[in-house]
């Protein structure tokens, strides 16, 4: 039997929602620390994600590559890859908010043509290819659709922690954040799945890596926005990232991130 892409992908995002649930909101779940300075968590649930994903492709795509954020890079024959990042927001995952998830991208040279941005405990999934932008959820299967905001003083602005990045990417999304009529915090990849539900106007990050960013640029380039990093060129390789829901508003966001 042959699977298109966007089946494997929803077969990769059932196996890690198997894996992850179990351990979401249970004390038994610890978190052990990848740095000697400072807290980047990783649990058994990562792991455990990301080698459920990588068995899928072992069977249904062997001669694609693998870029997780776990383990090794596994090379392939076939100019793809699949870039994966089993729980993206693990802060949010261990302390039991449900703005964590599942990031799941296939790439080739030139970037992603498929994304998927799942949140397994609300039973979200966003999904994003060339000619396909959905969510299912709750609320049953939606068109994505990103918003039509022209000015900032009207957009709504996300970023995942208040510092940003370096003191300087702090000043410069300042820059942005003093413009804006709404700015929040501390979302992980949801934010990024909002903005391509049509909710949020702006998504600005820095220090992000490849399995951070490529899902949520396929996901929101579907549904109608654009995702580039602070001077405007392409972002799927990770570093800093502006997301926006359309090209006026990314234009605007952009013009205030380069102020001196």
């Amino acid at each position: 039997m042959t699977h298109s892409d966007l089946d494997v992908a929803r077969r990769l995002a059932d196996a890690a929602r198997a894996a992850i649930l179990p351990h979401f909101r249970q004390a038994t779940t610890l978190a052990d620390n990848k740095l000697d300075t400072g807290f980047d968590p990783v649990t058994v649930a990562d792991r455990a994600a990301e080698e459920a994903m990588r068995a899928v492709l072992a069977e249904l795509r062997p001669e694609d590559g693998i870029l997780g954020e776990e383990f090794a890079p596994t090379p392939g024959t076939s100019g793809r890859t699949w870039v994966l990042d089993p729980i993206d927001g693990t802060r949010g995952f261990i302390s039991g908010t449900p703005t964590w998830g599942v990031l799941i991208a296939l790439s080739e040279a030139a970037g992603p043509i498929l994304g998927v941005i799942d949140q397994p405990y609300i039973g979200e999934r966003f999904e994003g290819t060339r000619d396909h932008a959905q969510v299912v959820g709750p609320q049953g299967t939606q068109a994505l659709l990103t918003r039509t905001t022209q000015s900032l003083d009207e957009a709504i602005l996300f970023t995942t922690f208040p510092e940003v990045g370096t003191p300087e990417d702090r000043a410069r999304f300042e820059q942005v954040a003093r413009q804006v009529k709404l700015t929040r915090y501390g979302m992980d990849c949801y934010a990024y799945a909002l903005l391509a539900a049509g909710t949020v106007d702006l998504v600005i990050e820095a220090g992000l890596k490849a399995y951070d960013i490529q899902a949520p640029i396929a996901v929101i380039e579907a549904a109608g926005g654009l995702v580039t990093d602070w001077e405007g060129n392409p972002a799927h390789e990770g570093g800093r990232a502006l997301a926006a829901a359309n090209p006026q508003i990314h234009g605007a966001a952009l013009a205030a991130l380069k102020q001196s």
